[in-house]
């Protein structure tokens, strides 16, 4: 087997020597091309190279956490998902959070990643996941935005503004922790300015509009993310055999906010977040977020920037991933 390693060395944990052992035990066992990442976007550029080489690369490896994973699984796709064509995909965990190798069952220790991973090579064991894509829309000031794919989830509003607040602290020194997102909810939560008013809407095809959120979560598979080794569950149907899950709030008042935390921590695969001001809704092909004013969009946990209209797909059978 031909594989490309792409490593992320700056992924939190797993130090060189971590690495350099991985990558010896990998290479034991195919023909193994090992790159490390110099730049951000390098990920994605090396999985656009693997995927214009289809015919010289069998399998891409991502070596690092879920930004690492995003970008690599955009390269791959630049043209559009062909499963039966184009490399396969594996990842070893090496991030803060690993939401996506999680998802799929592995070990969140890099080591024991490895070794199901190869154990899975030796048998053969692989699934193709559904991932979701964003474009811009049509007659918006977005719409020439490019198109991009994510994993595990997304989102507008309230969880991207947490995000661009914990990269803020990053690029201050801080270290990416699960307190640190703690703190950063609290204050994206005090300085919030739409949080009783909500300014999204979600249009769907033959439905009426859901109006007036202030938060949106949209989800490609279940847990939606995790607090250390807690699994938290906004959307416990999502599943990467289905299309997107969307979790809506329509208000973030104190009370509010007490009560859905609460239910977000304690949420099992069976129920998540729900009330008053809760929107569920499951198994979205095609649907649209608008703004009445620019919210940060987030993907895979990677801030994005602003934006006012977002249109999303779900797509079914779109990556082969090796687990």
């Amino acid at each position: 087997m031909r594989a490309l390693l792409v490593v992320n060395p700056a992924a939190t944990t797993t130090s060189a020597r971590t690495r350099d052992v991985l990558i010896h035990a990998l290479a034991s066992e195919m023909k193994l091309e090992t790159v490390t990442t110099e730049y951000r976007g390098h990920a994605r550029d090396l999985g656009r190279r693997a995927a214009d080489n289809a015919d010289t690369v069998d399998l891409v490896v991502a070596l690092g956490g879920d930004g690492t994973v995003n970008e690599v699984v955009n390269g791959l796709l630049h043209d559009g998902p062909d499963p039966e064509r184009l490399p396969g995909f594996a990842v070893v965990p090496g991030g803060s959070t690993n939401v996506f190798a999680r998802a799929l069952g592995l070990p969140n220790d890099a080591v024991e990643a490895t070794g199901a991973l190869l154990d899975a090579l030796r048998t053969g064991s692989e699934r193709t996941v559904s991932l979701g894509l964003t474009k811009g829309v049509p007659g918006t000031e977005d719409e020439a935005v490019p198109e991009r794919w994510f994993t595990f989830c997304a989102g507008l509003g309230f969880d991207a503004g947490v995000i661009g607040r914990v990269e803020q602290q990053r690029e201050r020194g801080k270290r990416s922790t699960h307190a640190l997102y703690l703190r950063q909810v609290v204050r994206q939560f005090l300085e919030e300015p739409h949080r009783r008013h909500g300014v999204i809407s979600l249009e769907r095809p033959g439905e009426d509009p859901v109006t007036d959120l202030v938060l949106s979560i949209v989800c490609n598979t279940s847990p939606w993310t995790y607090l250390g080794n807690r699994p938290l569950y906004a959307s416990p149907e999502a599943s990467f055999d289905t299309a997107l899950d969307v979790l809506g709030l329509s208000r973030l008042s104190t009370p509010a906010v007490t009560r859905y935390a609460t239910q977000l921590l304690t949420s099992t695969p069976e129920r998540g977040p729900h009330g008053k001001h809760a929107v569920s809704l499951h198994d979205l092909t095609d649907f649209t977020l608008h703004s009445k004013v620019p919210l940060p969009l987030q993907m895979d946990g990677d801030h994005l920037g602003l934006r006012t209209s977002v249109a999303f797909t779900g797509v079914r059978r779109a990556l082969r991933v090796i687990v």
